[in-house]
């Protein structure tokens, strides 16, 4: 539910554009990780990958791993932070904000105790079926309801407090005059964290029964997330606009029986999407320390406290991320700026560039017909991407964090203040 926002700071058309685009560089280079897999079944993760990359250095698994832990422990302290918000809200705060994310992390620990993705698979199922229903209910409710929250009709008004102006919404098709460079980098980026998701791809694909038939499903999904963000995200910021406009988009409902229903909707996918990087995360560990051990396959108490221990030590990181950085747009923003960078621009350009290499040999290079050079030119244009992000992407995140505690978004770090919506 960040797409609205990211529209209405982007302006409609370009916001689209870019969905289409990020969502189309993610399916190229996600078909290059399972290409690259394919030629390496020996791969187990993208820590394999990024060793394998990098002439095969150890330094190289041993950064791409710390890297791979805290992306997926940043993803958890996401969900803690909108778990803790959600119950906020449905609450209206009847605790202080910090128990609600112990709560939610809690509750979350407890849910990524099983030690298989065949326990997880059942619940992506609800988790992706809510996530539908919530967002529509979103959209609907944003149609339906007479004005979004903030709503004053005299044009000349301005909120003492946030300093948004009244009047009817206004939907632009290009940037506002006077948008930043932080704000639209922030946008963007919020655009590509939901889309970008290919460190996960290898562990996935190390343990499909058909490894061949993964094409099938990346084109399914992708195809899908365009018509539902892109869909979502435009209907919600047309009948909300620029200034009434909050991150998540559920914020922006002026009914509260409304933002409370299609919130509730999206508890599944909450608990599910922090659940399962922490298994990622947990498994990665857990199989490295008990690799040629009983303790790996079989239930013993020495086995699975390690494992509960570990899944324990990623969900205190993930409650310590939330209560730092308790911004949900600004926290999406450096994620992506942090960890895309690599994973999901600049790994899967190398790794074409080294896999056509090896096709061709030392002279792969003059020998390119106009289409390699044509993708050779693509691939390093992906690199640079991801050099961008890690760039100019990581020093807006951090000024829009900056920002955002210069304006009083929030109490402070480990706050009893309210973020509910």
């Amino acid at each position: 539910m960040s797409f609205p926002w990211s529209y209405s700071v982007l302006g409609l058309v370009p916001g689209l554009i870019l969905t289409v685009v990020v969502a189309g560089l993610v399916l190229y280079t996600s078909l290059v990780v399972w290409e690259f897999c394919l030629r390496h079944p020996e791969v187990r993760d993208v820590c394999d990958i990024g060793q394998m990359l990098f002439w095969g250095k150890t330094w190289a698994w041993y950064a791409t791993a710390v890297m791979f832990l805290l992306n997926n422990t940043f993803i958890q302290g996401l969900h803690v932070l909108v778990s803790a918000k959600y119950l906020n809200t449905i609450t209206n705060h009847s605790q202080c904000t910090v128990v609600f994310a112990v709560i939610s992390a809690i509750i979350c620990w407890l849910c990524s105790l099983p030690r298989t993705f065949s326990a997880l698979a059942k619940l992506a199922t609800v988790s992706a079926f809510f996530t539908f229903l919530s967002v529509l209910l979103a959209a609907i409710f944003a149609g339906v309801e007479p004005h979004p929250l903030g709503y004053n009709p005299d044009p000349n008004y301005v909120d003492p407090v946030t300093g948004i102006h009244g009047g009817p919404p206004k939907v632009t098709a290009i940037p506002l005059a006077g948008t930043t460079f932080v704000a639209g980098m922030n946008a963007f980026l919020n655009i590509s964290y939901t889309f970008i998701g290919q460190i996960t791809l290898p562990s996935f694909i190390a343990e499909m029964k058909n490894p061949k038939d993964f094409p099938k499903a990346l084109w399914a999904v992708t195809i899908a997330e365009i018509l539902v963000f892109g869909i979502i995200g435009a209907v919600i910021y047309a009948f909300t606009g620029n200034q009434y406009m909050t991150a998540p988009a559920f914020g922006s409902l002026g009914n509260e029986v409304f933002k409370k229903v299609s919130f509730s909707f999206m508890i599944p996918t909450l608990i599910f999407l922090g659940v399962l990087y922490a298994s990622v995360s947990a498994r990665f560990i857990f199989f490295r320390i008990f690799e040629g051990t009983r303790h790996k396959s079989n239930h013993t108490v020495v086995g699975w406290a390690a494992w509960t221990g570990i899944l324990a030590a990623t969900w205190l990181g993930a409650f310590i991320i939330a209560e730092v950085i308790p911004f949900f747009s600004d926290l999406l923003s450096l994620m992506s700026s942090l960890f895309d960078n690599f994973f999901g621009f600049i790994f899967w350009g190398v790794a074409y560039i080294r896999m056509r290499r090896v096709d061709s040999g030392v002279t792969w290079l003059r020998e390119q017909t106009l289409y390699g050079y044509m993708m050779l030119v693509l691939n390093i244009i992906i690199i640079c991407i991801g050099i961008l992000f890690l760039s100019a992407g990581t020093y807006t995140s951090v000024q829009a964090i900056i920002d955002s505690y210069h304006a009083g978004a929030v109490g402070g770090v480990f706050t009893c203040k309210t973020n509910g919506l």
